[in-house]
């Protein structure tokens, strides 16, 4: 028998696929260094997502108005949030390494 995960149904669908938008824009290989400065000089670690809202660095790297992503999280149910937050996590790891290394002391995690 082979382990698939279960697939829980997204509740605010609009909000979360604008956030998700969001985020793959952040991650876009043409902004993503900007992204990362945003972090560097705030000293915001990448995986610190609390971080990441609070300081708006989702919006300045996608080209959106500040707040905006803050607020589309904290809209959604907390199921919608983990899930927001697992996919944001899966997107970190998906920088090119050489950007990562750049940048280790955003990846670390102490």
């Amino acid at each position: 028998m082979i382990f698939e995960p279960s697939v829980i149904k997204v509740e605010k669908e609009r909000e979360f696929g604008d956030l998700k938008a969001a985020v793959e824009k952040s991650f876009a290989s043409d902004r993503v260094a900007k992204y990362l400065k945003v972090l560097d000089g705030r000293k915001i670690r990448v995986r610190d997502l609390d971080g990441v809202l609070a300081a708006d660095a989702i919006d300045l790297a996608a080209g959106d108005k500040a707040g905006t992503a803050r607020l589309l999280y904290g809209s959604l149910p907390v199921s919608d949030q983990a899930q927001m937050r697992e996919f944001y996590l899966s997107k970190i790891e998906e920088v090119d390494p050489a950007l990562r290394a750049k940048f280790h002391k955003l990846y670390q995690y102490y």
